[in-house]
């Protein structure tokens, strides 16, 4: 699988406190919160699902990964999105292992599965 999902039982705003919180605990922070829903409304679209995505990144583990290949400021920042889903508040992100599955270094693979275990540990911590 590309992402990694959990279910919440908390509304969609309780779950974003609690994940922002958590991530402040892990050093990552919040660098834009896109509220989906309401920018395709405001251009007209007929889009009702709650739909949040953040940007969150670790300035220390950013600088890490740009010093060993410039490249991965392609895939940067990480992305954590919060939605509903019929009933259910869902948290989920892209795997950042299965997204620099695609570069061959070692160290970057490393590296992103050590980024990617921590934002899970913030997410499982959400629920």
């Amino acid at each position: 699988m590309f992402d990694y999902t959990v279910n919440t039982p908390k509304n969609i705003n309780e779950a974003i406190a609690t994940l922002e919180r958590s991530l402040k605990e892990e050093g990552f922070g919040v660098l834009w919160k896109f509220d989906l829903t309401e920018k395709l409304q405001e251009k007209g679209q007929d889009f009702n699902t709650p739909y949040t995505i953040l940007e969150v990144c670790n300035p220390k583990e950013a600088q890490r990964v740009l010093s060993e290949d410039l490249l991965i400021g392609y895939f940067l920042p990480c992305k954590i999105v919060v939605y509903k889903d019929g009933d259910t508040t869902k948290i989920g992100m892209p795997k950042p292992t299965a997204m620099l599955n695609m570069i061959e270094n070692d160290n970057i693979k490393a590296l992103a599965k050590d980024i990617e275990t921590r934002l899970i540990s913030c997410m499982d911590k959400s629920v």
